[in-house]
């Protein structure tokens, strides 16, 4: 019969192995998800972000090569407007 000190042993070296298994799945998938949605396709993404306090945000966000400015934070969102095509 095993001692109680080896079962215990035993048992919390399996658990960490489950765990670390459970881990590395957790990374391949979110690798996996991040090389099937390339950058280079997207439509819309944050080009640059500015605090102004605690919650408040300008944002500038081009979409399909067009740039508008989105204050953020407070009670409402405002969309400030579009900037004009870059020459």
């Amino acid at each position: 019969m095993d001692h109680p000190f080896t079962t215990a042993l035993s048992a919390i070296a399996a658990l960490a192995f489950v765990v670390c298994l459970i881990w590395l799945a957790g990374r391949a998938l979110r690798m996996a998800r991040a090389a099937s949605h390339p950058l280079a396709g997207k439509r819309m993404a944050i080009t640059d972000s500015l605090a102004l306090g605690p919650r408040k945000r300008l944002l500038l966000i081009s979409c399909d090569g067009n740039d508008l400015l989105l204050l953020t934070g407070g009670t409402q969102d405002v969309l400030l407007g579009w900037l004009p095509p870059k020459s």
